[in-house]
């Protein structure tokens, strides 16, 4: 079968892509508005774009009548928190994801407990076993979506999840968006050593 966006609803690609790139990391986003109303919402497109400087990328949809409060904020305010959803966070995080009206603070909506952050305005969520704060570094118009790119100014981090002072993935339990109401939770890792290539004049990958 053969998928062309030129032949399918935005809808109906929507579904395939969200289907095939998987699993995504969720991006649990705090944020605070320049009145000081308090909003944390997922999203899954979400990644690492480099490390010099610590820089993360979120895409948010447009919503009709305006952003969506997320992006608001950050654009009032020019920072925000990314916060990472584990196993124990999967109820909460999907109650946030409800189109709620703006007054609504789904930090109270769902219990979740806003801590304050050392650098940003924005809270982290106490109950999120990493944080990360980030200031706005910039933001991209593409097609129906703003990509928010963050510079990471402070992570915080549960020494819960730490081994030998590193993220320990299986400690981590991370959540990962599938297709639909579909979730994955890392609960098993392989470990597959990449090879070791010796080039004239250096060693290592490329």
């Amino acid at each position: 079968m053969i998928f062309d966006p030129n032949n399918l609803s935005p809808g109906a690609f929507y579904h395939f892509m969200i289907g095939v790139v998987v699993p995504r990391p969720i991006a649990f986003v705090s944020t605070v508005s320049a009145s000081g109303r308090l909003n944390v919402s997922p999203f899954s497109y979400f990644n690492a774009i480099t490390n010099r400087p610590p820089l993360v990328g979120i895409s948010i949809n447009s919503r009709a009548g305006g952003p969506k409060d997320t992006l608001r904020n950050i654009r009032e305010t020019g920072e925000f928190v990314i916060n990472i959803v584990n196993e124990a966070l999967a109820a909460r995080m999907v109650k946030t994801s409800g189109d709620w009206p703006e007054e609504v603070d789904e930090f109270e909506l769902t219990g979740l407990t806003p801590v304050p952050s050392d650098l940003v305005r924005a809270p982290r969520v106490g109950e999120s076993p990493v944080s990360m704060e980030c200031r706005l570094h910039r933001e991209i118009e593409l097609g129906d979506a703003t990509f928010v790119v963050g510079e990471i100014l402070r992570a915080h981090v549960s020494d819960a999840v730490l081994t030998e002072g590193r993220v320990d993935v299986e400690k981590l339990k991370p959540l990962g968006r599938l297709g639909g109401d579909g979730y994955s939770v890392v609960r098993e890792v392989i470990h597959l050593p990449r090879p070791r290539v010796e080039r004239a004049g250096r060693s290592g990958g490329g």
